[in-house]
C-alpha cells in the first residue's frame, strides 16, 4: 500500500520500449501523474533469431534506466516497482541483465510471467472503463508478445500470451526483401493460425475489444488525423472501426519506411514495426467478429501503480470517479460542484423530453457539473475559459475525444456569455453537437446559479411548463431558509434555457407556488442577454 502523498514510480521494461511513470497518491483524489519518460532501446531486436538479448540493446537499456533512476531521485520517489516482460523473460541472458540492473542501478527489476503481465494491463483498463458488458477482450501488443485477457461481466475467463509482438513479427516476416503486400499477407496468415488455436470464436464473438499499448495509441492518432482532427488530440477512448483499420493498413503497406516515418500521428521510431502491430490487430478483430475496437491510453505501468496503491483489480469503476479525482486535483469546491451536479440532473430529468435530450447526455451533464469550476485553479477571472482548456487537455478523464470536447464546452458556457456560433471551438462542431452544448449548458447555468452562495441551500427543484413560462420551484434544504440569493443567481443565468424553450423562466419558492402567490419576486433574466457570474 502507498501512504498518503507518497511519490511512487512504475517502470515497464518492455520488448520495444522502456517506460517510466511517476505518480503521487492521495486517498481523496487517487493517483496524480507527476512525470513520465519513454525510451526505445528495443531489447527484442535479434531475439527471435539468436534467443539472446543483443549486447548493444542491453547497453541502450542501461543508459535509459539510469536516466529514469535520476528522474525518480530528483522527483522525490520513495518506492519503485519495475517489471520486465517478454523479451527479458524469454532471453537466455535475461537473468544476467536483471541482476546487472539491480546491482549497478539499484532498481528492483523483476521478471513477470505472461499471466501477470496481462493482469496488470487488465487492471489498468478496468480502472478506466466499466467492464460490465457481456464480453470484453483486452489486448496489449508489445514488442515480443500479444497479451489477451477476456472477461465476462467483469470476471476473467480467458488469459492468453501469444508470440505475436510487433518487433518479433517484423523481424521474422517483414524483412523488406519482397513485395510488402506479399510479406504482410504471409504474416497475417501466421497470426490467423495462432489466434485460431488460442481464441475460441464462438465464446468471444462480438466481444468489446479494448486495446492497450503503443500499437493501439498510434493507430488512434493516425485515424484521428485521417478524420481531420489534430494529431495531438487525446486518444483515450477513441473507437476505431475495422474498416478504418484495414484501409490504413493497406495504405501504410504501400509506403516506404521513410514515407511511413512522415505519417502524421505515427512516431518515427515506430514506423518500421507498425505494420506488424496493425496486422495483429486486424486479425484479432476478424477472429472475434468485432466491428470496432476502443483504445486505452493506459497500460501496464498504470496497473503497477494501482497495484501499489492497493486498488481493486476488477469490477466496474464508478464512471464519475475520474471526474471527481480531477476536480479534487484542481482544488474545486467539492460541496459546490456536487450540488450543481445534483441540481442539474434534477432539471435534466424533468426537462429532457421538452429539450429533446438523448439518454447519454445525462452523463455529459454530470461530468460538466463536477468539472465546470476546475479553471479556478488558474484564476477566478475567466475561469470558465480556463476550465475549457484544462478539460480539453486533461489525460485521465476516461472520455472519448468527442465527449471530452462537449464536456469542455458545456463547462465553458456555465457563466458569462452563452454558446455563440462565432466561437471557433463551438463552430467546428457538427450542428447536432452544437445543439447538445446549448441544451446542457442551459441547464448547467441555472443549476450553478441555484448555488450562487456555495452553501448547497437548495434541496430540490420542481418545474412546470405553461404556454409562456417555465416555472422552477425551489425548496430549501433547511426549513425556513432564505433562498433569495439562489433565486437571483439562477434567474440571472436562465437566458440560454429561456431561448431554447421560447419561454420566460421564473424561479419561485416552492411555498409561494403552492399557495398561489406571485410566481417570483426575483429578477427575470432576459432570454438573450449574456450573464455575469
Amino acid at each position: 500500500m502507498i501512504a498518503a502523498r507518497d511519490r511512487v514510480a512504475a517502470i515497464d521494461v518492455g520488448s520495444n520500449s522502456l517506460r517510466l511513470l511517476v505518480a503521487e497518491y492521495d486517498p481523496a483524489s487517487g493517483l496524480s501523474i507527476v512525470d513520465e519518460m519513454k525510451e526505445q532501446p528495443r531489447l527484442a531486436a535479434g531475439l527471435a533469431a539468436s534467443g539472446r538479448l543483443d549486447e548493444a540493446a542491453i547497453e541502450r537499456a542501461m543508459v535509459a534506466l539510469a536516466r529514469m533512476r535520476e528522474v525518480c531521485q530528483r522527483r522525490g520517489v520513495t518506492r519503485i516497482a519495475a517489471v520486465a516482460t517478454a523479451a527479458v523473460r524469454e532471453a537466455a541472458n535475461g537473468g544476467t541483465f536483471v541482476r546487472r540492473v539491480r546491482r549497478e542501478l539499484e532498481i528492483p527489476l523483476r521478471v513477470i510471467d505472461a499471466e501477470t503481465e496481462a493482469a496488470l494491463s487488465y487492471r489498468s483498463v478496468a480502472h478506466h472503463f466499466p467492464m460490465t458488458g457481456e464480453r470484453t477482450l483486452v489486448a496489449d501488443i508489445g514488442g515480443g508478445s500479444l497479451e489477451l485477457i477476456g472477461a465476462v461481466e467483469g470476471l476473467v475467463e480467458l488469459t492468453a500470451s501469444l508470440p505475436l509482438g510487433a518487433v518479433r513479427l517484423t523481424e521474422l516476416y517483414l524483412p523488406g526483401r519482397r513485395s510488402p503486400h506479399r510479406e504482410l499477407a504471409r504474416l497475417r496468415a501466421h497470426v490467423r493460425r495462432q489466434l485460431t488455436r488460442r481464441i475460441p470464436r464462438r465464446a468471444w464473438a462480438a466481444a468489446t475489444v479494448i486495446g492497450s499499448g503503443g500499437t493501439f495509441t498510434s493507430l488512434a492518432r493516425m485515424v484521428q488525423v485521417r478524420r481531420g482532427l489534430p494529431a495531438g488530440d487525446a486518444v483515450h477512448g477513441v473507437a476505431v472501426t475495422a474498416a478504418e483499420l484495414e484501409r490504413l493498413l493497406e495504405w501504410l503497406a504501400g509506403r516506404t519506411p521513410g514515407q511511413r516515418r512522415q505519417v502524421p500521428g505515427l512516431a518515427p521510431e515506430r514506423a518500421d514495426i507498425i505494420l506488424a502491430g496493425l496486422a495483429v490487430t486486424a486479425e484479432l478483430l476478424e477472429r472475434v467478429r468485432a466491428r470496432t475496437l476502443t483504445v486505452s491510453a493506459f497500460g501496464l505501468r498504470e496497473g503497477l501503480l494501482l497495484e501499489m496503491a492497493g486498488a481493486k483489480a476488477l469490477g466496474a469503476p464508478d464512471p464519475l470517479r475520474l471526474f471527481r479525482e480531477f476536480a479534487e486535483r484542481c482544488q474545486s469546491d467539492r460541496r459546490h460542484v456536487e450540488q450543481v451536479r445534483d441540481l442539474a440532473l434534477q432539471l435534466f430529468d424533468q426537462l429532457r423530453d421538452e429539450l429533446g435530450c438523448a439518454p447519454e447526455e445525462r452523463l455529459l451533464l454530470e461530468a460538466a457539473g463536477l468539472l465546470h469550476d476546475v479553471g479556478q485553479l488558474v484564476s477566478y477571472r475567466k475561469h470558465h475559459k480556463h476550465s475549457f482548456q484544462l478539460i480539453t487537455h486533461a489525460e485521465r478523464l476516461g472520455l472519448a475525444p468527442r465527449e471530452r470536447t462537449l464536456v469542455a464546452l458545456i463547462s465553458r458556457y456555465h457563466r458569462r456569455a452563452g454558446p455563440r456560433k462565432k466561437h471557433p471551438q463551438l463552430a467546428a462542431l457538427p450542428s447536432a453537437d452544437r445543439a447538445v452544448v446549448r441544451r446542457l449548458s442551459g441547464l448547467l447555468r441555472v443549476a450553478d446559479g441555484l448555488d450562487r452562495g456555495h452553501t448547497a441551500a437548495v434541496a430540490t427543484v420542481a418545474i412546470s411548463l405553461t404556454r409562456d413560462a417555465l416555472v422552477v420551484r425551489v425548496a430549501p434544504r433547511l426549513a425556513g431558509a432564505d433562498l433569495d440569493l439562489e433565486r437571483w443567481g439562477a434567474a440571472r443565468k436562465a437566458d440560454v434555457l429561456a431561448k431554447l424553450l421560447k419561454r420566460k423562466v421564473e424561479i419561485v419558492p416552492l411555498a409561494a407556488a403552492i399557495a398561489g402567490a406571485p410566481r417570483s419576486s426575483a429578477p427575470k433574466a432576459p432570454a438573450t442577454r449574456p450573464s455575469p457570474p
